[in-house]
């Protein structure tokens, strides 16, 4: 079955998950959380995201990211890759440490990103790590709240601004609805074409480019958001040259990038490309 396209544009909002590879923890230790955190602020400030709410889990984390730029399969390429290789390196492993890639939901802010913010902050007390959402160190709830420093990446005021002007109160009311969503449904049920999450009128605005490619451009744009890291290609890829060639294929790599990667040159990156394509030509003539 053919992955859904991931639906790009300025202005985009979305529920981001990432799990561990098979499950597995991606957080051992408060200095692998705040790595983490260090590496989004990297890359909020280089691609310009907002992020609404967020939390690490143990073996995973949930992002509600806006991208004014519309740039969020880049922008998660960037955190993902550069987590997997501090994590493989401080811990001392090799191969993914992330089960695949990501996965993203466009949702309408006005309608869901309050029930999505809840749900985010929620999760710690629904699987039992704590009692109450304060109790939990790693997400957005206490910096909504007033109770810890925000982190520059993190924007509070669109959220606390739909529970009134006064911050104070604003936070209290805050408080009140996450408490109120304790028994309450996932908003994720809600979801249409497996990553859409809003009102008919959104659904139907959006839900062309959820289907399969039609034409050589969407194609193309595909084939990038679906693109491996480096990292990826060169932990599943043998030999080297195979990498670099499969790398390049994706279209989501320049040569320049590749050759960075690799510790080769260009010109080298360019002979495995060529002859990865032999094959094809071989009765050419």
């Amino acid at each position: 079955m053919v992955r859904p396209l991931r639906l790009e544009f300025p202005g985009a909002l979305y529920h981001v998950t990432c799990r561990g590879n098979r499950r597995e923890d991606i957080f051992r230790d408060r200095v692998d959380r705040l790595v983490w955190l260090e590496e989004m602020e990297r890359v909020c400030r280089r691609f310009h995201f907002l992020i609404h709410a967020f939390c690490q889990m143990t073996n995973h984390y949930h992002v509600l990211i806006e991208t004014p730029e519309g740039n969020l399969a880049q922008g998660m390429r960037h955190l993902n890759s550069a987590y997997s290789q501090y994590y493989n390196r401080r811990h001392e492993l090799v191969g993914h440490v992330l089960q695949g890639r990501y996965h993203a939901i466009l949702v309408q802010k006005d309608s869901h990103l309050r029930e999505l913010a809840r749900y985010i902050v929620l999760n710690p007390v629904r699987a039992s790590a704590v009692a109450a959402p304060g109790d939990w160190e790693w997400s957005s709830y206490r910096a909504m709240m007033g109770e810890a420093p925000s982190a520059t990446w993190m924007t509070t005021s669109w959220l606390l601004a739909c529970f009134g002007p006064d911050q104070i109160a604003a936070r209290q009311a805050y408080h009140r609805f996450v408490m109120a969503g304790l028994h309450a449904d996932s908003p994720l049920k809600k979801v249409s074409f497996r990553c859409i999450l809003g009102d008919e009128t959104f659904i139907a605005r959006h839900r062309e480019s959820a289907q399969e490619p039609r034409s050589a451009e969407i194609a193309r744009v595909q084939r990038r958001a679906l693109a491996l890291t480096l990292e990826e290609y060169a932990a599943t890829f043998a030999p080297r040259e195979a990498a670099m060639a499969q790398a390049y294929r994706s279209t989501a790599f320049s040569m320049q990038q590749i050759a960075a990667y690799f510790g080769v040159s260009v010109k080298t990156v360019s002979r495995a490309v060529a002859a990865s394509e032999r094959p094809v030509n071989r009765h050419d003539g």
